[in-house]
């Protein structure tokens, strides 16, 4: 983080200094209490659960300086600035210290699924060419996002930032904080629909990326996604569209696989040109072909972005692929919607060589759809050739049903994580290819890591 004064932080939020020296110097932002250090600025975060003003004593012994949203504790030494709102005001700081950065290109990145996997993609493809700097994890929500940007320095090139959201209106506030000239929408799918109600609506609040563009702006997006695809032609700004449809202005053709790796010919009107990731599936080729997108905008030539590209690394939990004696894991245990688990079913049988076995979890937040969007995995599944199929949890029963129907003949359905893991167990043979699957809130990674533990 570019240095800041308390001084000059109370004017960027409009807050009052309780106590402490408005000339002390800060040099980064936390919400967690315990990355706080005596050159931080804590931001108190009142949660559902838990309010981390109660933190903040222990953040002012420290010497850190803090927001708060109340008086300053008795006998504070070091700053307390008083703000409406510690969530709000941290976005507030976020939008001015982004804007001291006026040179910066930067890349905003949405969509219902693969925004970290095409973040790290376009990360890569830059990164042999720009200093880049890239949103760490998955910090793409309203807290995460805006204390991503005071990791941007004078020495960075370019940025490129995960956008996330769940409701109406949360784009907005991203975009007036980060304000892309660049942006990238991977696809839209059912996540969050429980919230947004239909895609017309994700496709209009993920289009807010859009927001602050002007005739120099460029939206690329996924061309073989028909809700994305309308956008085309009708924006006073660029948009270029990536996929493996031959009216694509970026598509791949010649697709081969070799190992863990997988090559193409991202073909253009003016050009065609193999390229290499160590990645499998075809949505790591649109991913990449975003990447590729982008990087050429930013003046990137070809032989940069390859070496770029050959550095990609999927991020954890996100398809990790791992060869344990006698079985290969996909570990694809952080995140779950129907899309996203449709399209590891597909890498799943893509480098299965033997039984192939599904391990689903749970798909949350998916509202009254959720029976029908899960039966449709099933169905997938089903249909694509899966060996065989364990489901978690009461929503998952209606994929094991589907499956079931579909002609998939092993399918057992369990209530939790340990009985999965056990039943796993039974069903693995010497060749095995396993795929490990879930929402957040169902917590498939335990299965995961007791498998790594038992190798």
């Amino acid at each position: 983080m570019k240095e800041m004064t308390v001084g000059e932080i109370t004017r960027a939020v409009g807050g009052t200094l309780l106590c402490g020296d408005p000339g002390k110097i800060i040099d980064n932002v936390q919400y967690d209490s315990r990355a706080v250090n005596s050159s931080s600025l804590f931001v108190p975060i009142k949660g559902e659960k838990v309010d981390a003003h109660k933190f903040i004593e222990q953040c002012l012994e420290k010497g850190a300086a803090t927001f708060t949203e109340n008086d300053a504790p008795q006998g504070a030494v070091q700053p307390c600035i008083k703000v409406d709102d510690t969530r709000a005001a941290l976005q507030k700081l976020a939008a001015v210290y982004r804007a001291q950065f006026s040179d910066l290109r930067l890349i905003g990145v949405t969509g219902s699924v693969g925004k970290t996997s095409t973040k790290e993609m376009i990360a890569a493809a830059l990164s042999a060419g720009l200093d880049v700097m890239k949103t760490s994890g998955n910090k793409n929500s309203q807290i995460g996002m805006p204390s991503t940007m005071f990791d941007i320095s004078d020495k960075n090139q370019a940025a490129v930032i995960e956008m996330g959201m769940s409701e109406f209106g949360e784009m907005d506030r991203l975009c007036d904080i980060s304000r892309p000239d660049i942006a990238v929408m991977t696809n839209i799918g059912t996540a969050h629909i429980e919230n947004l109600k239909t895609q017309e609506n994700i496709r209009s609040e993920k289009f807010k990326i859009t927001k602050h563009f002007d005739k120099d702006g460029l939206l690329l997006i996924n061309g073989d996604d028909k809700l994305l695809r309308e956008l085309l032609g009708k924006q006073p700004f660029a948009v270029k569209s990536f996929g493996m449809g031959e009216d694509n202005d970026f598509r791949a053709a010649d697709i081969t696989t070799e190992g863990f790796s997988t090559s193409f010919v991202c073909i253009t009107k003016d050009s065609e040109r193999r390229f290499t990731i160590p990645a499998l599936g075809v949505h790591s080729v649109s991913n990449a072909l975003a990447a590729i997108a982008a990087a050429r905008y930013l003046g990137l030539d070809d032989d940069t972005i390859q070496k770029g590209l050959s550095s990609y690394k999927n991020a954890p939990m996100r398809q990790q692929i791992h060869a344990l004696p006698g079985l290969t894991l996909i570990d694809d245990s952080y995140n779950a919607s129907p899309e996203a688990t449709k399209v590891s079913i597909d890498v799943l049988m893509s480098i299965s060589k033997g039984k192939s076995i599904a391990v689903l979890a749970d798909m949350l937040e998916l509202g009254e759809r959720s029976a029908e969007l899960h039966r449709s995995v099933g169905e997938h599944l089903a249909k694509a050739g899966t060996d065989a199929l364990i489901a978690i949890g009461s929503e998952s029963e209606n994929t094991a049903a589907a499956a079931k129907e579909n002609g998939c003949s092993s399918v057992f359905t369990v209530s939790n994580n340990e009985q999965a893991y056990e039943k796993l167990l039974t069903l693995v043979e010497d060749g095995s290819t396993v795929l490990i699957k879930g929402s957040r809130g169902m917590h498939t990674d335990e299965i995961v890591k007791k498998l790594l533990e038992k190798a």
